[in-house]
């Protein structure tokens, strides 16, 4: 009798610490998660104001127009998206961060964080900078600038080659860890529901950094990018690597006599692939700007995580690459 409840109180104690190791912490940023568990991502646009049809002053005053907090809120609505990307400061870094602030603040204030013994984000915001060879100071202020708001991830745009990326990389990363970011955090660590001291550790680069919370995505979108993208994909710390599509669609058309864009479809398409197949050979997450016509090809191709424009067509996207996934949260 005695040895029989010894087996019973073994059984309950190795229970109980099967159950713990299967709940362990989640990380604060759950594109990491998902891709430590190789599980697709989707993403969508941060929503934005749009014009009224027809342009010019009078146009955008007809227009209706939300604040920065009520697009946050917007967007917060959306629970099966994994992530916000917000491209705004691609083109003119100055007047998209200004409004990028404020929606940044209006995440935050609508409760995109978790609170608990595990902070978690619910929707990160991933951020476009402008292209980083140009200006490595001016490249490096930026993304720290970014990285201040609470960003969790920082895109590299037109990307040509191995020593623009493990620059770019080193931007995102502070002293203590090896990089040339600035020592200031600004609202970052209030963002994430932790210390400065603690924002300092946790703000790193995954997957170098195994306890980083930051992840960089690196996009190809050129000829000269294309040619180095195997030496672009081998360089440690590239998070995710994006062939953009849309830049390539251009790149590979041309005008015909009657002034009309052609696309060479067979050659963009292939440089789509050329992207893919460097993922592949370094093991590195493969990203695609899917819609709710293709994401399910390019989900069979390889490609793991998704950016969808924010709308119907979008939200589709997701639900088609969640139900072909088999996620259910």
């Amino acid at each position: 009798m005695r040895f029989s409840w010894i087996s019973a109180g073994a059984v309950v104690l190795v229970g109980a610490l099967s159950a713990g190791a299967s709940q362990a912490p989640k990380r604060l940023n759950p594109i990491i998660e998902l891709l430590d568990q190789k599980k697709p991502v989707f993403g969508l646009y941060a929503p934005a104001n749009r014009r009224a049809p027809g342009g010019g002053s009078a146009a955008a005053a007809a227009a209706p127009q939300k604040s920065q907090s009520d697009l946050a809120n917007e967007a917060l609505a959306h629970p099966t998206t994994d992530f916000i990307f917000d491209g705004s400061m691609e083109g003119n870094f100055d007047r998209g961060y200004a409004s990028f602030v404020d929606f940044a603040k209006g995440m935050a204030d609508g409760g995109n964080l978790e609170r608990g013994p595990s902070p978690r984000l619910r929707q990160p915001i991933t951020a476009k900078t402008p292209e980083i060879a140009e200006n490595l100071d001016l490249a490096r202020e930026r993304i720290g600038k970014q990285l201040n708001e609470g960003v969790s991830g920082v895109v590299f745009v037109s990307v040509e080659s191995a020593e623009e990326t493990k620059a770019g990389l080193a931007m995102m990363r502070f002293k203590q860890h090896g990089g040339t970011r600035a020592d200031d955090v600004g609202a970052a660590p209030a963002r994430w529901g932790m210390s400065e001291k603690e924002y300092r550790q946790k703000a790193d680069l995954w997957p170098l950094n195994k306890q980083g919370e930051l992840i960089n995505w690196t996009i190809v979108e050129s000829k000269k990018g294309l040619a180095n993208v195997r030496e672009i994909a081998a360089v440690p710390g590239v998070g995710v690597l994006f062939p953009g599509a849309g830049t390539l669609r251009g790149v590979f058309s041309t005008t015909d006599a009657e002034g009309k864009r052609v696309l060479d479809a067979e050659a963009w398409e292939a440089s789509i692939q050329q992207v893919l197949s460097a993922c592949k050979e370094f093991n590195v997450p493969c990203g695609y700007p899917a819609t709710d016509t293709d994401i399910e090809e390019r989900m069979r191709q390889g490609f793991t995580v998704f950016i969808m424009g924010w709308g119907e067509p979008g939200f589709k996207a997701i639900e088609i690459g969640r139900k072909v996934s088999g996620r259910t949260r």
